[in-house]
């Protein structure tokens, strides 16, 4: 049996689980002999039914990730934390039993891309830098003076790319998780992903 599965909602979200797993020294975890799949019908399917699709492969590897997010998932009307409890509790009943764990990004994968790392900017296209980067977010009314993120910071992220005309691909995702530091990493379902993690991959 392989150490991890996880289920994804798209190709953004493989590509960000990928580059963060190559680095397990950073998680503080061992290194972990995986899978990552990316669900066909994405976010809503997650939501909904992600307990069964991963049944299948409850008997081929010892954990099991299922993470989506909020936003677009068609339970929007639930807290993030509310729903991931929701869904570890059917895990709980599944043949996984207490083998797997869901994460739910609120309101999506985009506020981890978020940081003062001059990664972002750099791979953003943002020759500027950060400083630059940030001035103009808040020009533009993504971003509030007494914020560290966007507000909405998928669309924040998307428009920071149309700027200067950097084509939107998975690929800058997979490049972000492998170069930004998250140890200053503050969100819930980041944090929760790396408990998890370091619960069931310690190092050795």
């Amino acid at each position: 049996m392989k150490d991890l599965v996880v289920v994804v909602a798209d190709k953004s979200m493989q590509q960000t689980l990928e580059g963060l797993l190559a680095r397990p020294q950073a998680l503080g975890i061992r290194q972990v002999e995986m899978d990552i799949y990316s669900h066909p019908q994405h976010d809503p399917a997650c939501a909904q039914r992600g307990v069964e699709f991963m049944s299948d492969y409850s008997e081929q590897y010892h954990y099991g990730l299922l993470v989506f997010d909020h936003e677009g998932s068609g339970r929007e009307q639930i807290h993030s934390q509310e729903l991931a409890k929701a869904i570890n509790e059917e895990f709980s009943r599944s043949v996984w039993k207490d083998r797997a764990k869901t994460i739910v990004i609120a309101p999506e994968l985009e506020v981890w891309v978020w940081s003062d790392s001059p990664h972002v900017s750099r791979i953003a296209g943002w020759e500027g830098g950060n400083q630059q980067l940030r001035s103009w977010l808040i020009e533009q009314g993504y971003l509030q003076e007494d914020e560290a993120k966007p507000t909405r910071p998928k669309e924040a992220f998307e428009a920071a790319l149309r700027r200067f005309r950097t084509p939107r691909s998975s690929s800058l995702y997979l490049e972000l998780a492998r170069k930004v530091s998250f140890q200053q990493c503050s969100d819930v379902a980041f944090l929760e992903l790396k408990r998890t993690l370091q619960d069931w991959f310690p190092l050795l």
